[in-house]
């Protein structure tokens, strides 16, 4: 199969094209011939070696965790998804970006959905979710996203609409009409963020979900007056270090399935900033450092 691969640490310009052995789904596995996957923080950072003492990887590796396709093989134990099912999912830290990827949690991709946009989804809606679920119920609470412009924080504020929540979202000026549209009052962050919020939120802040890792827990923690009110994706140690609840995406398929059910109800639609061929992966990586991105970044097969 085509992949695109590493073969040492170092910058988007180690990345190459090039033939890689097909891989096979074990136990409860599905093997997708890939459509197009999602670009993803930890695909830079572990091709650039900063997560090596966390997670060393095996060289050559291939880059990216979420994907969308059709499923092409099926391991032993899988029930409920057949050959030539659309899906969009997970897999292991890298292994995406190929024409052939294994999947250990997925569900069946939304009519809705385009196949960029169903790549956009995997780790972007479990994430999101994620650190929904640990803040509790979000029927009729006030709800502020930090970096809500990003791939996590869009699909939070979409989600935490869907279920009932008013959206306050950080973001820079240049991303406020594109909060507005997703549903959120749209405010900048950094100082003085309290006093703005006292005037979009006269009645409090209920509760937060950071996904930008700013350096500003906390202020959300303040905002909020309990660190069990604030969830964090993106700061896990300042998250430890003031108790509030700390996030990590998970490989699940109810997630995903949840996900894709407000995807068919019209309620989540995964955005993208830009799409970028395979052969373009370097582009696609160098995009994704420079941050600031609205919505995801996926790479088409």
């Amino acid at each position: 199969m085509r992949a695109a691969r590493f073969h040492e640490y170092g910058g988007a310009e180690s990345l190459v094209i090039e033939q890689a052995p097909d891989p096979h789904p074990g136990f409860g596995e599905i093997r997708v011939r890939v459509a197009a996957v999602g670009v993803n923080p930890i695909d830079w950072k572990l091709r650039a070696g900063a997560l090596h003492q966390l997670l060393p990887l095996e060289l050559p590796a291939i880059p990216g965790r979420d994907a969308a396709g059709v499923v092409d093989e099926i391991g032993d134990g899988v029930q409920g998804v057949g050959i030539g099912d659309r899906v969009f999912g997970l897999g292991g830290v890298t292994g995406a970006t190929a024409e052939l990827v294994i999947l250990s949690a997925w569900a069946h991709a939304p009519d809705t959905w385009s196949d960029e946009q169903a790549a956009g989804a995997g780790l972007a809606s479990v994430t999101a979710m994620g650190g929904l679920n640990a803040l509790g119920s979000l029927t009729g609470r006030t709800l502020l996203v930090e970096g809500a412009a990003g791939g996590v924080g869009s699909a939070a504020v979409e989600i935490a609409v869907a279920h009932g929540a008013t959206v306050i979202g950080t973001a820079g000026e240049r991303n406020h009409a594109f909060l507005t549209s997703l549903g959120a009052v749209p405010t900048t962050y950094g100082p003085g963020l309290a006093e703005r919020l006292s005037a979009l939120a006269p009645h409090g802040v209920d509760i937060a979900l950071d996904t930008a890792a700013s350096g500003s827990l906390d202020d959300l923690v303040a905002i909020t007056g309990d660190p069990t009110r604030v969830a964090t994706v993106a700061d896990h140690a300042g998250g430890q270090r003031l108790g509030t609840h700390v996030v990590n995406a998970e490989n699940d398929s109810t997630l995903l399935a949840a996900a894709a059910e407000l995807g068919r109800q019209g309620h989540y639609t995964p955005r993208i900033e830009q799409a970028y061929p395979l052969e373009r992966i370097a582009d696609a990586h160098a995009h994704a450092e420079r941050g600031r991105t609205r919505g995801k970044i996926v790479i088409c097969l």
